[in-house]
């Protein structure tokens, strides 16, 4: 039985931009680049990096969109990060897919170049792949009291990262459906976007290869903790077919918001903050949990190498674990919170937010959540490859 939440928030507005790049009925041209993955690894020998922040008191960030309170706002969290620490940071919002952003760094990341940012945030399975090929430094703990006592116990121990030295999440989220109420009647499961007449060439589905192919699985009945070739192929062919029937307007990264907003699109695969923000505006834009169950993510910020300035970014990450913070950011954002006490925060600064679970999941709520099997380097660019002839024909 699937679950529909509706958000009550009142004290922030949703910055959604308008995305440079257009999607298209077809593959993202952010994909294609991360088949070029470069073979050669590096290695803190092969490409040292030097960290300025002794001397430097500056930071550069690289991050989703929607990601922060606003900025530019008087009493932002970033304004009192730089008050406190004397650091100015120049953030940018420039993620807004994962391949994508692979690709506007994967040249300078697999040469040893910097790529003029101190700390971006990526999805688990981007962080796992750069990790592999030696291209992020590793955290100094030393400066991350905050994490280490506040990091919600779900997150600490994953396989990609053993003991968080390479990735601190900066915010965890469910992937699910959006839909909009004054379009469509309700749309329950991945299944009816696929098959429903109603729907045909009114939907969206996410160039984030795990977010979409994890449901397309579950249709097919496969386990996405453990699946074979078999199950894989009869995945691709689902979504093969439906775009090939034109049920599928688009594939997007973040950009799908946009045509949600505007009543573009009647339904789409979704992110769960994305949708508490659009409801600000659109009471009838609805996110559902799907009869096949919500696919569980963290996007997490790493620093690159040859980064100028770690130990700021060491700073930022460790400030934005402390719970008030953490609150005020979740109380904008409106992604599951990774950091222990925020909850508690949350009631003195949005408490109608206090019990929404797609900020403060339970553990029965969390049953609902699957994730993705772990692919290796090989495996995964077969996959993408898969992925991006269904998709993109």
């Amino acid at each position: 039985m699937h679950e529909e939440f509706q958000s009550s928030a009142r004290s922030r507005r949703t910055l959604l931009k308008t995305i440079g790049g257009v999607a298209f009925l077809g593959v993202s041209a952010g994909v294609l680049p991360l088949f070029g993955t470069p073979s050669k690894k590096q290695t803190p020998r092969s490409c040292p990096s030097t960290d300025r922040s002794a001397s430097q008191k500056e930071l550069i960030v690289s991050n989703w969109q929607s990601y922060i309170d606003p900025i530019d706002k008087p009493g932002s969290t970033l304004a009192e990060f730089e008050r406190q620490t004397g650091i100015t940071v120049h953030y940018s919002d420039d993620v807004t897919d994962n391949q994508a952003f692979f690709a506007k760094v994967v040249n300078q990341l697999g040469s040893c170049q910097s790529v003029k940012r101190d700390l971006f945030v990526l999805t688990d399975w981007a962080v796992s792949r750069m990790m592999k090929l030696g291209w992020l430094q590793q955290l100094d703990h030393a400066n991350l009291a905050n994490v280490d006592a506040n990091l919600l116990p779900q997150l600490r121990r994953i396989a990609f990262d053993p003991g968080r030295k390479y990735s601190v999440p900066w915010q965890s989220g469910f992937t699910g459906i959006a839909y909009n109420a004054a379009l469509v009647p309700e749309v329950g499961s991945f299944r009816d976007l696929l098959t429903r007449d109603d729907l045909r060439g009114r939907i969206t589905l996410l160039t984030e290869m795990r977010d979409t192919m994890g449901f397309m699985l579950r249709l097919v009945g496969a386990d996405t903790l453990d699946f074979d070739e078999r199950s894989w192929a009869a995945a691709i062919e689902l979504i093969a077919d439906a775009r090939n029937r034109g049920q599928i307007r688009a594939f997007t990264g973040n950009e799908y918001t946009r045509d949600l907003a505007a009543g573009n699109i009647a339904a789409c695969a979704a992110w769960s903050g994305d949708v508490i923000q659009l409801r600000f505006d659109n009471p009838d834009i609805r996110f559902v949990v799907p009869e096949e169950g919500l696919y569980m993510w963290s996007d997490n910020a790493v620093v690159p190498n040859r980064a100028s300035h770690k130990a700021n970014a060491e700073r930022w990450i460790n400030y934005y674990y402390d719970p008030e913070v953490a609150a005020r950011t979740a109380a904008y954002v409106n992604y599951i919170c990774p950091v222990a006490g925020a909850r508690a925060a949350m009631e003195r600064i949005a408490p109608e937010l206090v019990d929404n679970p797609l900020i403060f999941p339970s553990d029965d709520f969390l049953d609902k959540a699957f994730q993705f099997m772990p692919l290796e380097e090989t495996q995964a660019k077969l996959y993408e490859r898969d992925f991006a002839d269904a998709i993109g024909g």
